[in-house]
């Protein structure tokens, strides 16, 4: 199952609605009040989550919100049924554990561990993160400028999504992420301009087209 990258940070290139119902959620997970967030995230349309405020600075998610305030287990439980990533960073790269670790709530870190990684799987994740960001511009630079945050490949693999989507505004299509040993596959393609499709595979060491032409 696709999941999608909520990585657009330009509210003129989303709906009003959009922005609306994500600051909701943000303002109710700041609160603690977990009720509306979890009817938020049961009945809106397009709202994960892994969302944060649009136009804040911190980009925490529910989830580092439920670790920052120390919110009870159930929470953090509930906020993962729905799709929650525990290997989410924020802007200042910390995870939903290690802000629960500074914060004291020492119940929360069984629930929010994830398995060790080492420098090596830091180093790929980094030059992964390093060669999608210059294909997201290479593939886009023809489109007016939008401020997007950028793809943290790490989701990916530690948190077990078999593919992450990444619709990029304008385009009118984006990048279907996905793994395979121990190799980033991306496709990416406009659904209004024919033949447009291009596979790349991404490894430390560089980026590589592998096809195009498809869509």
């Amino acid at each position: 199952m696709s999941v999608e990258w909520p990585g657009v940070l330009d509210v003129d290139a989303l709906k009003p609605n959009h922005v609306a119902q994500v600051d909701r959620l943000a303002d109710a997970a700041r609160a603690g009040d977990w009720a509306s967030v979890f009817t938020l995230l049961d009945a809106a349309h397009g709202l994960t989550a892994n969302h944060s405020r649009i136009t804040g600075r911190s980009w925490f998610s529910p989830l580092h919100q439920a670790a920052w305030l120390g919110a009870p287990e159930q929470v953090a439980e509930q906020l993962l049924r729905r799709g929650a990533w525990r290997s989410l960073r924020t802007a200042d790269g910390e995870l939903p554990s290690d802000i629960a670790r500074s914060r004291g709530h020492d119940h929360l870190q069984r629930i929010l561990a994830l398995p060790e990684t080492g420098e090596p799987e830091h180093r790929r994740f980094a030059a992964w993160d390093h060669h999608l960001a210059a294909l997201i511009a290479e593939r886009t630079e023809r489109l007016g400028p939008v401020q997007i945050r950028p793809v943290q490949t790490e989701v990916i693999v530690r948190d077990r999504l078999e593919t992450l989507w990444f619709g990029y505004p304008g385009m009118y299509g984006g990048f279907s992420l996905s793994t395979h040993q121990g190799r980033l596959f991306v496709e990416s393609w406009s659904r209004v301009a024919g033949g447009s499709g291009q596979a790349h595979v991404i490894t430390e060491s560089g980026c590589v087209l592998v096809e195009e032409g498809f869509v």
